[in-house]
């Protein structure tokens, strides 16, 4: 992120492949997912270490689960689901907190989730 003089900073920590992070996703546009809200981070570690952007999938209180756009996930001991259609990536500036980590149960719905959706087999 930027400090006041222009200088880049570092974020305080690497975000993790699992974690669940509340992002300011403002502005967006059309159908876009919008407000602060909770994304799970989906690119690998290494990705995430080297990358100025990290790959997240949103995840969303409201829907019913109806996989694969839809899949049913736990968050912080709340059941919630990923929005695999909204799959997108982000500047790591917009993470804001980080809430909880998914499942290895959770993650791998999510990563079948985005195989089909996105035809990868």
């Amino acid at each position: 992120m930027l400090a006041n003089h222009g200088r880049r900073v570092k974020p305080p920590t690497v975000p993790r492949r699992g974690e669940v992070w509340w992002v300011r996703h403002d502005p967006t546009l059309g159908s876009e997912i919008d407000m602060t809200r909770p994304f799970v981070i989906v690119t690998g570690d290494i990705f995430n270490a080297r990358r100025r952007t990290v790959v997240v999938v949103p995840l969303s209180s409201s829907p019913p689960a109806s996989p694969p756009l839809l899949v049913p996930v736990l968050c912080a001991g709340q059941p919630v689901v990923a929005v695999i259609d909204q799959v997108r990536a982000i500047a790591k500036e917009r993470l804001h907190e980080r809430l909880d980590v998914l499942s290895q149960a959770d993650m791998d719905a999510v990563a079948d989730g985005i195989r089909e959706v996105l035809e990868l087999g």
